[in-house]
């Protein structure tokens, strides 16, 4: 199974994609994602602990992502 993330800004650039389809088992948490888009290319860019959204909420690292959820990595942003 393949679970899609969307990615912006600095992890698109990273992944050269604004999407990515990451082949892990659903249900997964989010710490296990995380781990396996660090082992496909551009993964290394990721930082240690990624802002992640699951279905339009920030998700915590052992939250459950389920088949067909919208997950998204959220880039860090600067402001003034």
């Amino acid at each position: 199974m393949s679970i899609t993330v969307l990615l912006f800004a600095s992890y698109a650039d990273a992944f050269g994609s604004r999407r990515l389809d990451v082949q892990i088992g659903a249900p997964c948490r989010v710490d296990e994602l995380v781990d396996a888009m660090r082992r496909l290319p551009g993964g290394a860019r990721l930082p240690a602990a990624p802002l992640v959204a699951v279905n339009r909420g920030f998700a915590s690292v052992g939250a459950t992502i389920n088949a067909g959820d919208e997950v998204a990595l959220i880039p860090p942003v600067a402001g003034g």
